[in-house]
């Protein structure tokens, strides 16, 4: 084994670790970044469906807010580089971004891709050497210190070497979840990795007739065992065989470990979350008195898009043809419950293929946060998805990538 000692091995080509790799780089260290792939940054190409959420305009404290009990965490991350560093970074490259609706921060163009292209331009201009194609099998710890890694059946040296290769979502793109079988190798506790942002399934029959239905500005309550413990207001979406969508995914981290414990759970919508049951029953009174000679599938689509107004009068039990004029108050009630409380039972959840994130990784406790080593061997950094931290939609997720990538590349690089 060449003595390569002086030189930064980083471990995986998404967004954390090209960006520690062109932070290391940049500092004036040699940086070797292995990627299995053939293709760097593959998941950043497809992600945000393929318009790349960069991050998210919240301030701090609300930003952190998002990540639940791992915000703590990142707060040190995010107090050395966040959204106001990152978009200075990539406009600064030749890429404006743009801001959306609740924060959200994309490039103006709308362009992943232009985004890996980007990370990848910059950290060869700071020096980077890629090897694409080469799988990381062990890492070389004597005395607790990193001293290297093997890929591909040859052994590289290195006193720092950064593991940033990503969690198990979308799998195609690289994301096998080798980095736990690695960081559990020299010691550390890998918190069940299960997908995150991720739809929910339902029984068949209970969205017959829904798929591709988008609604808008709703409200989702989450049940778990008869108890509400979330909820979330939005958008959602309806497939073949459930539910997804905005609010579904941000629901979806605490319906995904209840359904693994194998407990109860069931997802409420309010259509009409504007107005309570007094005032819809209003709405409702009004309607059948001002269209009282008309038939229920067609008052109803004032209140519902089209394509729910046979599945609403299918489960009122509210014949198509009823004379809105005639409709009794029994059947009022019935209808003004279920747009009020439209329940569905969960009975599982989405693939890894299509998980936007994972929950779990690497146990925040055992890495330094204000520099991302960690406290099992020195010398060896661990930043991005890999670790036990995730949050909801919105940029959240990607600009922790960046950040925590960030500061292990400046770490790294001011060992000697």
């Amino acid at each position: 084994m060449k003595d390569e000692s002086g030189q930064v091995i980083v471990i995986g080509g998404g967004a954390a670790g090209l960006m520690a790799a062109g932070t290391a780089a940049a500092s004036g260290r040699k940086v070797l970044l292995l990627e299995k792939m053939e293709t760097p940054a593959r998941k950043i190409r497809i992600t945000g469906k393929g318009r790349c959420n960069l991050s998210n305009s919240a301030e701090l404290v609300e930003f952190m807010s998002h990540f639940g009990k791992s915000g703590k965490f990142l707060r040190q991350s995010f107090q050395q580089f966040f959204s106001g560093e990152l978009v200075d970074f990539f406009q600064s490259r030749g890429l404006p971004v743009q801001h959306e609706r609740g924060g959200r921060i994309f490039p103006a163009a709308n362009d992943a891709p232009a985004v890996a292209r980007v990370l990848i331009d910059w950290a060869k201009d700071c020096g980077v050497e890629f090897h694409t194609g080469e799988r990381v099998s062990r890492l070389l710890i004597h005395d607790s210190e990193i001293r290297g890694v093997v890929a591909g059946g040859r052994e590289y040296s290195a006193r720092q070497v950064i593991l940033a290769t990503g969690g198990r979502s979308y799998p195609r793109t690289g994301s096998t979840g080798d980095g736990y079988r690695l960081a559990e190798q020299c010691g550390h506790t890998v918190i069940a990795p299960r997908p995150a942002l991720v739809s929910l399934k339902t029984a068949k029959e209970q969205v017959r007739g829904l798929a591709k239905l988008n609604l808008r500005n709703i409200s989702a309550r989450l049940y778990i065992n008869g108890s509400r413990k979330a909820q979330a207001f939005g958008e959602l979406t309806f497939s073949g065989t459930g539910i997804g969508g905005p609010i579904i995914l941000t629901l979806s981290t605490l319906a995904v470990d209840a359904i693994r414990e194998k407990q109860r759970v069931a997802v409420h919508l309010d259509l009409k979350p504007a107005l309570d049951d007094r005032k819809l029953d209003a709405r409702l009174l009004r309607d059948l008195e001002s269209r009282a000679k008309e038939p229920m599938e067609s008052v109803l689509r004032g209140l519902l898009p089209q394509k729910m107004v046979p599945y609403c009068l299918r489960e009122v039990e509210i014949a198509p043809e009823q004379i809105a004029g005639q409709l009794s108050a029994k059947l009022r009630k019935r209808l003004r419950t279920w747009l009020k409380d439209l329940r569905f039972d969960i009975i599982g959840h989405g693939s890894w293929e299509e998980a936007i994130v994972t929950a779990g990784g690497v146990k925040t406790s055992e890495v330094n946060p204000k520099t991302m080593e960690s406290k099992r061997v020195k010398g060896l950094y661990i930043a991005g998805e890999l670790l036990d931290i995730q949050a909801d939609t919105g940029g959240y997720n990607l600009q922790a990538a960046f950040s925590t990538g960030w500061v292990a590349g400046q770490a790294a690089a001011r060992v000697l």
